[in-house]
């Protein structure tokens, strides 16, 4: 099959690359640097490098492929987030719809069932309703859970202050993921047929805030870490005074309470993965320790 894959080779596309090229599939990894070109082809795949900016440059390389892989690389430069995603997202609409592209896979999230209330994600609820508009293309969206290397921002506070923190924590659950388990999934999808559209759930792990603390902590050597729970004014005072512009401040304090209200995963209670993905808390707690040891 030739497959395309955006992304780049991030956290989620190398691994997908990877897998995919092994599995014989002809592979074009689509990159907006130059510079990424030697390394896409050292992996067997081949280069497009463009902009998602530029719908007939999509359109030219989604021609005549079996298979898309549609995601939305994070760019936090934007000011509204939720504009860029939809921008993205009917870019990909449109290079889909002019170059004849029958099968997408669409990186999601968990939470994009919800219209409002969850930051960031509102641009993926967006983002799938842009795509679910789309004739006669079989469209399946997966929505991850959240993403283990989030935890590596709470590395600085963890040496400063000795704690865990964010508007969640305690009791509240995080379904987690790894991206290696992402791919995998990504993998199977796009290179199986589908029809109409579908939803899937990914994810690796599923731990209260406090067993994540005490995963960590033992980790690193704090076994009596804590996670503890923030309250939005506190995180947003936080935010703002570190510099963050009053958008992304307003975003990030959405999700978290979403997350600590249980509403983001509500859908996902309900249609868990017959089959959790292969890197559990404590595989990442390795990888979280040596980091910890390197900042």
């Amino acid at each position: 099959m030739k497959i395309i894959i955006t992304g780049s080779l991030g956290h989620i596309g190398k691994p997908l690359a990877e897998e995919l090229v092994q599995k014989g599939h002809a592979v074009t990894v689509i990159s907006s640097k130059p510079d990424r070109q030697s390394a896409i082809e050292m992996l067997g795949a081949t280069a497009a490098i463009g902009s998602l900016e530029d719908v007939d440059f999509l359109a030219s390389t989604f021609t005549d492929a079996d298979a898309v892989f549609a995601m939305i690389p994070p760019n936090y430069a934007e000011p509204d987030q939720v504009a860029y995603y939809r921008r993205i997202g009917s870019n990909y609409a449109r290079a889909i719809k002019n170059s004849g592209v029958s099968h997408v896979v669409h990186l999601s999230s968990y939470g994009a069932h919800l219209a409002k209330g969850t930051g960031f994600i509102l641009g993926s609820y967006h983002t799938e309703s842009i795509l679910n508009e789309l004739s006669d293309v079989a469209v399946t969206h997966l929505r991850p859970g959240y993403f283990y290397y989030n935890l590596y921002s709470l590395v600085d506070m963890i040496k400063e202050q000795g704690i865990m923190g964010a508007i969640y924590g305690g009791d509240d659950k995080l379904v987690m993921v790894a991206p290696s388990d992402i791919a995998a999934v990504a993998a199977e999808e796009l290179s199986t047929q589908a029809a109409g559209r579908n939803i899937r759930y990914v994810a690796s792990d599923d731990r209260t805030a406090s067993e994540v603390a005490h995963v960590i902590g033992a980790a690193i050597g704090k076994p009596n870490l804590q996670w503890l729970t923030f309250s939005q004014d506190q995180v947003k005072d936080a935010l703002t005074k570190s510099g963050m512009p009053a958008p992304l401040v307003a975003n990030f304090v959405e999700l978290g309470a979403s997350i600590h209200s249980g509403a983001l995963r509500e859908d996902y209670d309900l249609h868990k993965p017959a089959v959790m993905g292969n890197v559990k808390l404590e595989e990442f707690a390795k990888e979280f320790a040596a980091a910890f040891q390197e900042a």
